[in-house]
């Protein structure tokens, strides 16, 4: 019978350990955890996530959408102290704004043995404002340590009920216990649209609902004392759908390498308005087909109108390209032109903040204000230009018809024989080969008359890297030597953004710590303004420890520091594509001169090996010539997407790659 009742109170306490999630009753249980049971690597888990989201009505204002949050998060570390940070983001629109409402938050401890609540007060929560059409509230709970839970809850009120936030079910750390709501009268109709490899079935439901209307009469004689006041009200029934999502033991959705956004494979829920049908009214249509979402986004004044304005750049522009008439010419002349005429902000959007006028007039804008002024010029210059939607890669991919599926806008002009792709916020940037940060599978090209096409955003052309590299071997196992690289493509426009926009000691500082305490000097780079030729940097270096001394033998890998240590390929299973960004050719020809005293026992087989459908080929072919030794190193990644039907054979190239790069030379003593 005790062991009997000790089995119930132990059940009892587990379950009401695991159930209990009402606000401020954190247990002594959960503060005592030290690691997340199914996930020891995690720094932080979620506890508790729950989110409601729903539809009120207030008489006078119309429907606003509101937002509840609640979460409790346990902190196993310092490294999971950054969740103990909430950014919220507030969308405003003129005098539509959101409204961040009834927080509540503390952060709880154990304190000899009993649980110690600290409060978070006003002046921990900041307000500013980040863009033209967003704020950001962001608090950090307060009296922080290893072993603290954290927990809060807020509302957000909102006049844009057309814009849902996603319903995400998968983090970068493990969440416990998830529980989602999803409230929506019958007026308006959402298309849900899900996404990511984690199964996710909501339990759907209908409800009856109401609205009362109140309103006042006055009768009687005016102000007379005979005038009365009747107060009555009414009631508008209607039907909302629910949709509920209850989730336990979510694992964590970690970062890998090559991955364009890991949210393009968040488990989530998106819910888009398709349509709105209020009584009394005709039927309001949104987003339903692509054609809906493109015809949208063109008529807006802050795109469409945008493309239309000339008058401002007319007199400028007719200076430059009056006498050229050459299409390939005058794109060029353009596109130089308006690069060098306005510097990016940073900021991105699809649609323009201050108009194109006042970006070209205060030399400064967003990216769609840079861009649409481009596409603009490119067509009064007589060419076949138009805007391309573009979302980046960390914005994700719009798999589904979404207004706010697409950040970015970027140029396209057609020509008889082809066509180029253009985007003047990089300064470095040459036609068709577009910034990193626009490498995400397809863009979308609006027509004038609000039609649209699909264009692949990667490039066809494998950008170069070409290092040459003369080395002197010491006795003593240090090597000196000067080495030269020369990049194209965007293996240039990628060097020229980190080495133009940056001192060059720092630049040179990172480069030696990159290569682990690496000495260099008579450092040069040529071609960083000349867009037209390959961006060249030479050195010179000396480098201890890149040889094993052993009796009368010395032992090296013959790439040395430029060989590849780790294979980036780790996990058993991948389910996401691996995605490079574009396509590329890196090559290696290196000269090795050997100690006067010492010849070569044994040196590395050449090879070549290739994955499957010329994904990928890797050649390594060394010569031995007696008093040097000649290396010429070929890595070669065609494709700019591997899907993960490959990925097998990537992560078997990887090590194969890698296995060659550190074999080693074995030299003895004459």
């Amino acid at each position: 019978m005790k062991i009997t009742v000790i089995l119930f109170s132990l059940c009892f306490t587990i379950t009401a350990f695991a159930q209990d999630y009402k606000f401020g009753k954190v247990s002594k249980e959960e503060l005592e955890e030290k690691f997340n049971p199914l996930d020891s690597s995690a720094n932080a888990t979620y506890l508790y996530k729950n989110r409601k989201t729903f539809f009120q009505y207030q008489q006078g204002e119309g429907f606003s959408l509101i937002t509840e949050i609640h979460e409790r998060i346990k902190i196993y570390n310092k490294d999971g102290f950054d969740y103990a940070t909430e950014n919220v983001g507030l969308y405003k629109n003129g005098s539509d704004i959101e409204e961040f409402t009834n927080i509540k938050a503390y952060t709880y401890n154990l304190l000899e043995g009993k649980v110690e609540e600290t409060k978070l007060t006003k002046e921990g929560i900041f307000k500013t404002e980040k863009y033209n059409y967003l704020d950001e509230v962001k608090f950090t709970m307060p009296n922080i340590k290893e072993g603290s839970v954290v927990e809060f809850k807020y509302r957000i009120t909102s006049p844009f009920y057309s814009n849902v936030d996603d319903f995400d079910f998968q983090y970068s750390i493990p969440v416990k216990k998830l529980e989602a709501k999803f409230e929506v009268p019958e007026y308006f109709v959402f298309k849900p649209n899900m996404k990511g490899f984690l199964s996710v079935i909501p339990k759907t439901e209908t409800k009856r609902d109401k609205i009362t209307f109140r309103s006042k009469t006055r009768s009687g004689g005016g102000l007379s004392s005979g005038a009365s006041t009747s107060y009555s009200s009414s009631d508008v029934e209607f039907t909302k759908s629910i949709s509920s999502f209850n989730l336990k033991d979510v694992p964590a959705l970690k970062e890998e390498p090559y991955v364009n956004s890991i949210n393009n494979y968040r488990s989530s829920m998106k819910y888009e308005l398709s349509y709105t049908k209020f009584p009394q009214s005709t039927v309001k249509y949104y987003s339903t087909t692509w054609e809906d979402v493109v015809k949208t986004i063109y008529k807006s004044p802050n795109f469409g109108d945008e493309l239309n304005k000339t008058n401002y750049y007319e007199d400028e522009l007719d200076a430059i390209i009056g006498s050229v008439s050459g299409a390939m010419e005058r794109t060029s002349l353009i596109f130089n032109f308006v690069k060098s005429r306005v510097k990016w902000n940073g900021r991105y959007g699809k649609y323009t903040n201050e108009g194109v006028k006042k970006a070209f007039k205060d030399h400064v804008g967003n990216v769609a204000e840079i861009n649409l002024m481009l596409t603009s010029m490119l067509k009064y210059a007589g060419l076949n230009a138009y805007p391309v939607l573009v979302s980046t890669r960390r914005n994700g991919v719009p798999l589904f018809p979404t207004r706010e599926g697409y950040n970015y806008v970027v140029s396209y002009v057609k020509f008889s024989d082809g066509y180029m792709l253009l985007d003047a916020t990089s300064k470095y940037s040459v036609p068709n080969v577009l910034p990193f940060r626009t490498l995400n599978w397809q863009g979308r090209v609006i027509s004038d008359k609000g039609g649209s096409t699909l264009v692949n955003l990667y490039p066809k052309n494998k950008s170069k890297d070409n290092v040459f590299m003369m080395v002197n071997l010491n006795e003593d196992g240090s090597i000196n030597g000067g080495c030269r690289s020369l990049k194209t493509s965007h293996d240039a426009l990628r060097y020229r953004e980190r080495y133009n926009n940056k001192d060059e000691e720092d630049f040179i500082e990172k480069l030696e710590n990159k290569y682990n305490g690496l000495e260099i000097s008579d450092f040069k780079v040529t071609n960083g303004l000349d867009l037209s030729k390959p961006v060249t940097e030479s050195y010179k270096f000396i480098k201890e420890s890149q040889a094993d001394i052993i009796g009368d033998k010395i032992y090296f890998s013959p790439m040395f520091y430029l060989r590849t240590m780790e294979n980036p390929f780790k996990l058993e299973n991948r389910e996401f594509p691996v995605d490079f960004g574009y396509p590329s050719t890196s090559r290696y020809q290196i000269t090795i001169n050997l100690p006067e005293e010492y010849k070569v026992e044994s040196i590395p087989e050449s090879v070549a090996f290739s994955l499957p459908d010329n994904l990928g080929v890797f050649k390594f072919n060394i010569v031995n010539s007696g008093l040097s030794i000649q290396l010429v190193v070929n890595v070669d990644i065609n494709q700019s997407i591997v899907t993960p039907l490959y990925y097998d054979a990537l992560k078997e190239y990887f090590k194969q790659m890698i296995e060659k790069e550190n074999e080693q030379i074995v030299l003895t003593r004459i």
